[in-house]
């Protein structure tokens, strides 16, 4: 997706991503979204606020898809939300196309692991009772920070 923006405060556009992936020459296309859920640690969810470190976060996206796609040749596709998010909205989806299902489906594994591992994007969890919680690297830290939403 060179030249493309993985982090946006619009909806996301699944159709988009699969038709960046999608060539007569790929068979097996394999799709994941993560959507806001409605608890987290026992608790009841009302929305969540997303952020990052804008500049970093695109180029480790950047990274991490030009990795799957060089180790399964394939092609990838990924959006992150960032802003507030109510629950059953989409906050990533990522679409994963080879010649076979199975390296359709271990790329797409593969960008989501590395996504939540490497990427510095955090959510805040907003719950019923009032109470918050950050999650995401670096968590701990990210209640002085000023991380940035990107434009979409």
């Amino acid at each position: 997706m060179a030249n493309l923006v993985y982090l946006t405060t619009e909806p996301i556009d699944l159709t988009a991503l699969l038709a960046h992936v999608q060539s007569p020459s790929r068979g097996g296309v394999a799709c994941f979204i993560g959507a806001v859920r409605d608890y987290a640690s026992g608790r009841t969810v009302t929305r969540l606020d997303y952020s990052a470190y804008g500049p970093m976060a695109e180029t480790e996206c950047a990274r991490i898809v030009a990795e799957a796609e060089s180790r399964w040749s394939c092609g990838v596709a990924l959006k992150h939300r960032i802003g507030t998010l109510a629950v059953g909205d989409t906050a990533v989806a990522i679409t994963a196309a080879a010649a076979h299902r199975d390296e359709a489906f271990a790329a797409c594994r593969y960008v989501i692991e590395e996504v939540k591992r490497r990427v510095p994007i955090w959510k805040r969890e907003v719950f019923a009772d009032g109470s918050v919680e950050w999650v995401g690297s670096a968590a701990a830290g990210q209640q002085g920070s000023a991380a940035v939403a990107p434009s979409s």
